[in-house]
């Protein structure tokens, strides 16, 4: 088929990969713009971008699709079968959804209805869910409400962090958007006739049910903030689905930042400690029931490091409280 393809993240890279290997006619790749990053702030090209890029397809990154009638006739122009779109980051104006001759269908990471929105492999961790997955999708004008094409689930474990959960629903959204292509007809044709078969052949729609819906918010630093009073377990979920972003973080006495990026929870009842002290010498800290032993932090100016490294570096004695605001400075 004659395919556009729209993302930017690496979670998009598998199903762009896919794509091109399988023979697909890629006829462009939209992407958002190269973007500030590192230490020097020099414009680096999106994941998305870079890929396309190696594999010679003609990359489109516009600032925006809203009000832009050019942007919308170059893309209409482009004569796709379908559009592909996996996180992309901006909404497609209906003209844009219209365009291509099969729609445009959508790869998201999460079970539809369950997680609509920005972040659903980190909400579905946070929420302690048993599963995930991935839903392909037509897509429509609302927020990831369209009818599932295909849908089918992965196992999340006490283990399972954003990155591992990431990287399986990126493969599997590759292989899944590959099998529901091949269930439409790879014609360019426009014919009465064409568009008969298209409608008889192409997969069976499922609209969503109006129950089970939920939202995933869009994921700020301060989300990653740790709130010692939760229990052991709800604070293990949270740095295993806000690693790396947007990472999880707690402050010492003197209100120093220090980054979480891994943890063992130790579930039980309640300790006589004020909740986020330190309770031994293996960096276990207190919850409002259960205890944390972190494993891996980092300070400011350093990479991430295991727990015996850091506190060569950092001692936090027992007695230590972590998550104290800083102290006040003024007079």
């Amino acid at each position: 088929m004659r395919l556009v393809f729209m993302g930017t993240p690496d979670f998009a890279v598998p199903a762009l990969k896919a794509l091109h290997a399988a023979g697909h006619d890629i006829a462009a790749v939209y992407s958002q713009p190269p973007r500030p990053a590192g230490r020097g702030k020099a414009l680096r090209a999106s994941p998305v971008q870079q890929a396309a890029q190696e594999l010679g397809l003609p990359v489109r990154h516009p600032l925006s699709l809203r009000n832009n009638p050019q942007e919308w006739e170059e893309f209409a122009a482009l004569g796709a079968d379908a559009a592909i779109v996996a996180a992309y980051g901006l909404i497609l104006p209906q003209t844009m959804l219209d365009a291509p001759r099969l729609g445009c269908l959508n790869i998201h990471a999460s079970l539809l209805p369950r997680w609509r929105g920005a972040s659903p492999i980190q909400s579905s961790i946070l929420a302690g869910d048993t599963q995930s997955g991935v839903t392909i999708m037509q897509m429509e004008a609302g927020l990831d409400t369209g009818p599932m094409l295909l849908r089918e689930a992965v196992p999340i474990t006490d283990k399972t962090t954003a990155s591992t959960l990431h990287d399986a629903l990126s493969a599997l959204g590759g292989e899944m958007v590959l099998r529901v292509l091949q269930d439409f007809p790879p014609t360019n044709a426009n014919t009465a006739d064409t568009q008969a078969r298209i409608a008889a052949n192409r997969p069976a729609r499922q609209i969503q049910p109006d129950t089970g819906v939920t939202y995933a918010p869009r994921l700020t630093r301060e989300d990653g903030r740790i709130d010692w009073t939760q229990n052991a377990t709800t604070i293990d979920r949270q740095i295993r689905a806000l690693t790396p972003w947007p990472g999880t973080f707690t402050t010492l006495e003197d209100g120093t930042v220090i980054k979480i990026g891994g943890g063992i929870p130790l579930p039980g009842n309640p300790i006589a400690q004020q909740p986020g002290t330190v309770v031994d010498d293996q960096l276990t800290v207190a919850c409002a029931t259960g205890c944390i032993r972190l494993t891996r932090l980092q300070r400011p100016g350093r990479g991430m490091m295991e727990a015996d490294a850091f506190l060569r570096g950092q001692p936090l004695p027992v007695g230590t409280c972590l998550g104290s605001p800083a102290p006040d400075s003024t007079p």
